[in-house]
């Protein structure tokens, strides 16, 4: 099991990865969201906003205002950021759930 530590640091690098891909930005630009990221293992959550095409302002805690809520165990969310796990095979199989509304959900499947 990973821990919170690693999981924040994970994310993070998702944002940067996110923000270093320029054609990601452009798909992103406009879609103004908060993102909550429940860690289901740890029982800890996190949450950032998409704004400006970026993945910005991630912080420890709840925001049960978000508009898409990710919920993933502590060691999948380390192999989807390092590559070594496919999100859409994570996403059928369960390993990742995502509520969000289906228009949302389109969107981010362009970009993850």
């Amino acid at each position: 099991m990973a821990t919170i530590d690693e999981c924040r640091t994970a994310l993070e690098q998702f944002a940067d990865n996110l923000a270093a891909n320029p054609k990601t930005v452009k798909k992103l630009t406009g879609f103004e969201r908060g993102l909550a990221a429940d860690i289901k293992d740890l029982d800890v959550s996190f949450n950032g906003r998409f704004e400006g095409g970026k993945l910005v302002g991630i912080t420890d805690g709840d925001n049960p205002d978000a508009e898409i809520r990710m919920i993933v165990g502590s060691d999948d969310l380390l192999k989807l950021v390092a590559g070594e796990l496919d999100f859409m095979k994570a996403f059928t199989g369960g390993q990742v759930k995502i509520k969000a509304p289906m228009m949302d959900l389109m969107k981010l499947r362009q970009v993850l």
